[in-house]
């Protein structure tokens, strides 16, 4: 398949309604396969599972939205990252119904570099729009690339902190990337194009559905290391973030503030739950460092074969031997041989290897992500695992 059918493959199943991650991952198909189902019968497409709205979809895209997207493409620093892609996030490529294709309006390798994301209120109070900036700065001069969703009040906070310190952002859109919800954010849209990147998972010419947030949530949560909650209410849809969050094996921090402060209950709910309460950026930047510094490292290599900047080291004076000497060979482990042996060798749902290894969650994605990145196992559509071989 050439380059260019392949990408029109890819924005046909864009377009059809229904198509998304969830669903491609029950075909019992590799991903290198997705962008081909256009090009397959409709009985082929029917015996795959595909209902019959699918089908009709597939093969016959709206011609006026397929050529907008194709004109979006076309435009400079704009791309597309299919989860084909070396330069998909490989934490999202991880989760249950990771999104088949990413559009990308910016520096598409950041998308690989450790990201740690920051969320909370829109109606933010003086407190915590200062709280976001400190987390934020200090965060991003650690190396860390702020991920987040562009809103008011923490989101656009962490945003612009990120860019004031001279570091990478990503802004996960809830719209297709031709817009920029709210609109006031059109200015910051364009400062994150130019120090990291503002990406959708929905085609040119989607607008903000409620919908549409909770799913850009769980992009943020799933491309990052860590999730921090600033200040949320009990209503906020940032405790939807960390929810996912901690579904999906993150770790989840949250800054306690005062009981008078309603905009600190979702807070205090999260460290009641089981997140980590933390005071200073410190505390997340010791806490993720074996992780994010081996995942840095493994992916080294790929960001300098694109002839961008280096990914800079997490954690202010981290040398390569404390990197070293804190993420010792993994199979010396009994627990790490413990969970090979749960993962075997044919693809497996994490569900089943964490019920087979009896261990948390949070335990088992840590270990697998870092069994992968030395090479021991390997990352399956649709979360699952096989081991290597190796």
């Amino acid at each position: 398949m050439g380059a260019d059918s392949e990408q029109l493959g890819w924005l046909k199943l864009l377009l059809a309604p229904g198509l998304g991650g969830g669903t491609l991952s029950k075909l019992g198909l590799e991903p290198g396969d997705f962008p081909t189902l256009p090009d397959c019968s409709a009985s082929e497409l029917k015996q795959l599972g595909l209902k019959a709205g699918i089908v009709y979809a597939l093969h016959n895209p709206d011609p006026e939205r397929l050529q907008a997207c194709q004109d979006w493409l076309a435009a400079p620093g704009h791309h597309l990252v299919a989860i084909t892609d070396a330069l998909y996030p490989p934490l999202l490529r991880r989760i249950d119904d990771a999104p088949p294709l990413l559009l990308v309006n910016g520096r598409k390798e950041v998308l690989v570099q450790p990201q740690l994301a920051i969320v909370g209120s829109r109606n933010v109070t003086a407190g915590g729009r200062e709280h976001a900036r400190e987390f934020a700065d200090s965060l991003s001069r650690a190396g860390f690339v702020i991920t987040s969703g562009l809103a008011l009040g923490v989101d656009g906070e962490a945003h612009a902190a990120a860019i004031q310190a001279d570091g990478l952002t990503i802004a996960v859109g809830g719209t297709g990337p031709d817009q920029v919800y709210p609109a006031r954010h059109r200015q910051l849209a364009h400062q994150i194009v130019d120090n990291g990147a503002v990406i959708s998972s929905y085609a040119p010419g989607v607008g903000p559905r409620s919908g549409h947030f909770p799913a850009r949530n769980r992009i943020i949560s799933g491309m990052s290391l860590g999730v921090l909650v600033v200040e949320a209410g009990i209503q906020s849809g940032s405790l939807i973030t960390a929810r996912l969050a901690a579904e999906q094996g993150r770790e989840v921090f949250a800054i306690p503030g005062s009981i008078r402060n309603p905009m600190a209950r979702g807070c205090h709910r999260l460290i009641r739950q089981g997140a980590k309460l933390v005071e200073t950026a410190e505390e997340i930047i010791e806490e993720l460092r074996p992780l994010s510094e081996q995942l840095a490292e493994s992916l080294r290599g790929l960001i300098q074969q694109t002839e961008t900047e280096p990914l800079k080291p997490i954690g202010s004076g981290a040398s390569q031997s404390d990197v070293n000497s804190s993420s010792p060979a993994l199979l010396q482990d009994a627990q790490s041989r413990q969970l090979l042996e749960a993962v075997g060798f044919d693809p497996t749902p994490i569900d089943v290897i964490i019920e087979r290894a009896q261990m948390s969650t949070q335990t088992v994605s840590s270990m697998l992500l870092m069994l992968e990145l030395e090479g021991h196992v390997n990352a399956h559509a649709g979360g699952r695992y096989s081991r290597s071989g190796t």
